[in-house]
């Protein structure tokens, strides 16, 4: 987990949340929240002590706390580990040599 100090340096050296994120394996609404104790959904109304905390940003955060989905099925990896799985599987083989599995037929 990173820590508040490793965020807030990527941040004093001119990354954004997102890079940050990217650079410390986490999402960059987590390295909001790292860096500054507040959540980056903007729930919550934060003091004015709050917004005087290192790293707080002054403009809306909720475009940290949703990142884009990513859709695992069109993925090499997910292929591969199906893929592996599905040959290592007695009844997965036993169901192609049977021509089973391929699904609706033409008539």
């Amino acid at each position: 987990m990173p820590t508040r100090e490793q965020v807030l340096a990527l941040l004093d050296e001119g990354l954004g949340y997102e890079a940050a994120g990217r650079s410390l394996g986490v999402p960059a609404g987590q390295a909001y929240l790292i860096a500054t104790g507040l959540p980056a959904d903007g729930s919550g109304s934060p003091t004015p002590e709050d917004l005087r905390r290192p790293g707080v940003s002054a403009t809306s955060t909720q475009r940290l706390s949703n990142p884009p989905a990513r859709n695992p099925t069109t993925s090499d990896t997910v292929r591969a580990w199906i893929r592996a799985r599905a040959q290592g599987d007695a009844q997965m083989q036993q169901a192609a040599a049977a021509g089973q599995g391929k699904g609706p037929s033409s008539s």
